[in-house]
């Protein structure tokens, strides 16, 4: 009896002492994301997402979707290759994703706006929809959009509902993005998902 008793007692001093460190004082702001973890992405990782773009003509890939708790936090790296010119309705927006892109290497000529023209409706069984940028259109051109050369370094900051489309590029770009979607339309995906990803070939349809 005495043993539960001291086993029931030390578990309310573990119970207290989190309460405690939870609100440390309680008229502060608390965190938005209660006791949550921190994430670590290492450059090998994000160079494999790379080569694996280059190997199997992908384009778009989530290395991680991650719940910060008001929202999902979306990191992405993608591969485009040599682009004359853009291909017909390519204009891209979406409807609750917000994109920022920090160019690692390449160059490109990249328009935004945010009056797109003749949008229609991606499908929502698309890959991209249901797993990376939620619903959103394409469009056939963005009026009066803003044209920016883009080189390695620059960041790009791309609101949702806010028309983006490459017109050309010039032998290839890649990026690192992250996207930041408050409604979390998007699912998780965790280190070892991202692990078996890499491990097979990738799900077509992106």
């Amino acid at each position: 009896m005495r043993s539960i008793l001291i086993g029931l007692a030390a578990a309310a001093s573990i119970a207290i002492t989190l309460v405690a460190q939870a609100k440390i004082n309680p008229t502060d702001p608390q965190p938005t994301c209660s006791m949550c973890p921190g994430h670590y992405i290492p450059l090998s990782e994000l160079q494999a997402y790379t080569q694996k773009a280059v190997t199997e003509g992908l384009l778009d890939q989530q290395v991680r979707d991650i719940d910060i708790g008001k929202a999902h936090i979306g990191i992405v790296m993608v591969h485009r290759g040599k682009l004359a010119a853009p291909a017909r309705d390519s204009v891209a927006e979406h409807d609750q994703v917000s994109e920022v892109y920090h160019i690692v290497e390449g160059t490109a000529t990249l328009v935004l706006g945010a009056d797109i023209a003749n949008r229609q409706r991606r499908p929502a069984t698309q890959l991209t929809v249901r797993e990376f940028n939620g619903p959103g259109n394409n469009g056939s051109e963005i009026r009066n959009g803003v044209a920016y050369q883009l080189k390695p370094g620059d960041v790009v900051v791309i609101p949702a509902g806010t028309g983006h489309l490459f017109t050309k590029i010039d032998d290839h770009i890649d990026y690192l993005m992250v996207r930041i979607d408050p409604d979390k339309v998007t699912p998780i995906k965790d280190e070892a998902a991202s692990k078996a990803y890499l491990s097979k070939p990738a799900p077509r349809g992106q």
